[in-house]
Protein backbone atom coordinates (compact mmCIF):
# COMPACT_ATOMS: atom_id res chain seq x y z
CA UNK A 1 0.00 0.00 0.00
CA UNK A 2 2.82 2.23 1.20
CA UNK A 3 4.74 1.26 -1.69
CA UNK A 4 1.60 2.31 -4.48
CA UNK A 5 0.90 5.76 -2.86
CA UNK A 6 4.68 6.38 -2.99
CA UNK A 7 4.40 5.35 -6.70
CA UNK A 8 1.34 7.51 -7.43
CA UNK A 9 3.11 10.61 -5.67
CA UNK A 10 6.03 10.19 -7.73
CA UNK A 11 3.96 10.52 -11.27
CA UNK A 12 2.14 13.09 -9.91
CA UNK A 13 4.61 14.99 -9.13
CA UNK A 14 6.20 14.14 -12.21
CA UNK A 15 3.52 15.19 -14.10
CA UNK A 16 3.12 18.15 -12.27
CA UNK A 17 6.39 19.36 -12.93
CA UNK A 18 6.15 19.12 -16.76
CA UNK A 19 2.98 20.39 -16.89
CA UNK A 20 4.43 23.78 -14.76
CA UNK A 21 8.04 23.41 -17.61
CA UNK A 22 5.62 23.69 -20.48
CA UNK A 23 4.01 26.95 -18.85
CA UNK A 24 7.70 28.33 -18.01
CA UNK A 25 9.83 30.06 -20.11
CA UNK A 26 12.48 28.21 -21.83
CA UNK A 27 16.51 29.43 -21.58
CA UNK A 28 17.96 28.87 -24.98
CA UNK A 29 21.80 30.03 -26.10
CA UNK A 30 22.18 33.72 -27.31
CA UNK A 31 23.47 34.53 -31.05
CA UNK A 32 27.21 34.03 -30.45
CA UNK A 33 29.89 36.65 -30.87
CA UNK A 34 32.91 34.24 -30.34
CA UNK A 35 34.13 33.40 -33.52
CA UNK A 36 34.96 29.81 -32.43
CA UNK A 37 31.35 29.29 -31.77
CA UNK A 38 29.74 28.17 -34.94
CA UNK A 39 26.27 29.83 -36.13
CA UNK A 40 23.34 29.17 -34.58
CA UNK A 41 22.25 27.01 -37.58
CA UNK A 42 22.46 23.18 -37.44
CA UNK A 43 23.00 22.64 -41.37
CA UNK A 44 27.04 24.12 -40.24
CA UNK A 45 29.17 23.22 -42.30
CA UNK A 46 31.50 21.34 -40.25
CA UNK A 47 34.85 21.80 -42.24
CA UNK A 48 33.58 25.61 -42.43
CA UNK A 49 33.72 25.70 -38.47
CA UNK A 50 36.90 24.20 -37.96
CA UNK A 51 38.54 26.83 -40.72
CA UNK A 52 37.23 29.49 -38.87
CA UNK A 53 38.55 28.01 -35.82
CA UNK A 54 42.28 27.54 -36.72
CA UNK A 55 41.86 31.20 -38.53
CA UNK A 56 40.63 32.38 -34.68
CA UNK A 57 43.54 30.35 -33.00
CA UNK A 58 46.12 31.71 -35.59
CA UNK A 59 48.11 34.46 -33.45
CA UNK A 60 45.87 34.23 -30.27
CA UNK A 61 47.07 34.10 -26.64
CA UNK A 62 46.23 32.45 -24.00
CA UNK A 63 47.04 33.92 -20.78
CA UNK A 64 46.49 32.65 -16.86
CA UNK A 65 46.85 30.39 -14.60
CA UNK A 66 47.07 26.97 -13.30
CA UNK A 67 47.30 24.33 -10.25
CA UNK A 68 48.99 21.61 -9.42
CA UNK A 69 46.77 18.66 -7.72
CA UNK A 70 47.41 18.89 -3.64
CA UNK A 71 48.52 22.11 -3.69
CA UNK A 72 45.91 24.46 -3.72
CA UNK A 73 46.51 26.67 -0.79
CA UNK A 74 49.34 27.43 -2.56
CA UNK A 75 49.61 30.93 -4.92
CA UNK A 76 48.62 30.67 -8.79
CA UNK A 77 50.93 30.10 -11.07
CA UNK A 78 50.88 32.32 -14.57
CA UNK A 79 51.41 30.58 -17.77
CA UNK A 80 50.98 31.78 -21.19
CA UNK A 81 50.31 30.12 -24.50
CA UNK A 82 50.78 32.06 -28.19
CA UNK A 83 49.82 30.17 -30.94
CA UNK A 84 51.96 31.08 -33.65
CA UNK A 85 50.27 30.03 -36.70
CA UNK A 86 47.00 27.11 -36.10
CA UNK A 87 46.04 24.99 -39.63
CA UNK A 88 44.03 22.54 -40.10
CA UNK A 89 44.76 19.19 -41.33
CA UNK A 90 42.98 16.63 -43.56
CA UNK A 91 42.97 14.11 -40.87
CA UNK A 92 39.93 14.40 -39.09
CA UNK A 93 39.88 16.74 -36.10
CA UNK A 94 43.54 17.75 -36.45
CA UNK A 95 45.51 20.59 -36.58
CA UNK A 96 49.35 21.90 -36.77
CA UNK A 97 50.29 24.28 -34.49
CA UNK A 98 53.20 25.98 -33.74
CA UNK A 99 53.12 27.29 -30.04
CA UNK A 100 55.24 29.28 -27.91
CA UNK A 101 54.79 28.20 -24.12
CA UNK A 102 55.68 30.02 -20.84
CA UNK A 103 54.61 28.85 -17.67
CA UNK A 104 57.73 28.11 -14.80
CA UNK A 105 61.63 27.76 -16.27
CA UNK A 106 59.60 26.89 -19.75
CA UNK A 107 59.89 29.46 -22.71
CA UNK A 108 60.32 27.96 -25.79
CA UNK A 109 58.35 27.68 -29.32
CA UNK A 110 57.12 23.73 -30.09
CA UNK A 111 55.47 22.50 -32.92
CA UNK A 112 52.65 20.33 -32.18
CA UNK A 113 49.80 18.01 -34.20
CA UNK A 114 46.66 17.78 -31.93
CA UNK A 115 43.90 17.45 -31.82
CA UNK A 116 40.51 19.32 -30.95
CA UNK A 117 36.92 17.86 -30.85
CA UNK A 118 33.87 19.42 -30.26
CA UNK A 119 31.36 19.55 -27.33
CA UNK A 120 28.34 21.01 -29.48
CA UNK A 121 29.61 24.37 -30.53
CA UNK A 122 32.65 24.12 -28.16
CA UNK A 123 36.28 23.46 -29.02
CA UNK A 124 38.33 21.23 -26.59
CA UNK A 125 41.82 20.90 -27.42
CA UNK A 126 42.45 17.15 -26.35
CA UNK A 127 46.03 15.76 -25.42
CA UNK A 128 46.10 12.19 -24.89
CA UNK A 129 50.07 11.59 -24.21
CA UNK A 130 51.10 13.77 -26.31
CA UNK A 131 54.79 13.61 -25.89
CA UNK A 132 57.18 18.03 -26.07
CA UNK A 133 60.53 17.44 -26.82
CA UNK A 134 62.56 18.86 -23.85
CA UNK A 135 58.94 18.99 -21.55
CA UNK A 136 58.10 15.64 -21.24
CA UNK A 137 54.47 13.75 -22.04
CA UNK A 138 51.18 15.56 -21.39
CA UNK A 139 47.68 15.11 -21.19
CA UNK A 140 44.79 17.52 -21.22
CA UNK A 141 41.61 18.98 -22.01
CA UNK A 142 41.41 22.41 -22.97
CA UNK A 143 37.49 24.34 -23.31
CA UNK A 144 37.58 27.14 -25.37
CA UNK A 145 34.29 29.38 -25.21
CA UNK A 146 33.56 33.17 -25.16
CA UNK A 147 37.44 34.42 -25.08
CA UNK A 148 38.06 32.17 -22.46
CA UNK A 149 39.58 28.51 -21.71
CA UNK A 150 39.67 26.18 -18.91
CA UNK A 151 40.76 22.93 -18.50
CA UNK A 152 42.80 19.69 -16.83
CA UNK A 153 46.33 19.03 -17.17
CA UNK A 154 48.90 15.69 -16.80
CA UNK A 155 52.26 15.61 -16.97
CA UNK A 156 53.51 12.27 -15.28
CA UNK A 157 52.47 11.88 -11.54
CA UNK A 158 51.43 15.70 -11.80
CA UNK A 159 48.36 17.52 -12.87
CA UNK A 160 45.94 19.60 -11.97
CA UNK A 161 43.75 22.81 -13.55
CA UNK A 162 44.23 25.82 -16.42
CA UNK A 163 42.37 28.79 -16.89
CA UNK A 164 42.60 32.03 -18.26
CA UNK A 165 41.71 34.72 -20.98
CA UNK A 166 42.31 34.09 -25.05
CA UNK A 167 43.43 37.38 -26.54
CA UNK A 168 42.95 37.10 -30.12
CA UNK A 169 46.18 38.20 -32.90
CA UNK A 170 43.98 41.24 -34.09
CA UNK A 171 43.50 42.65 -30.31
CA UNK A 172 47.18 42.28 -29.27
Amino acid sequence: MIRSHALLLTCLTATSFAALNSCLPVATAQDPTEITTEPASPKADPTDRELRLAKYLSGATFTGHFTVDGKEDRALKPESYTIKSCEKLPEPDMYSMKVAIQYGDTDGEFPMQLKILWADRTPVITMDSVWIPGLGTFSSRVLIHDGRYAGTWQHDAKGGHLFGKITPAEKH
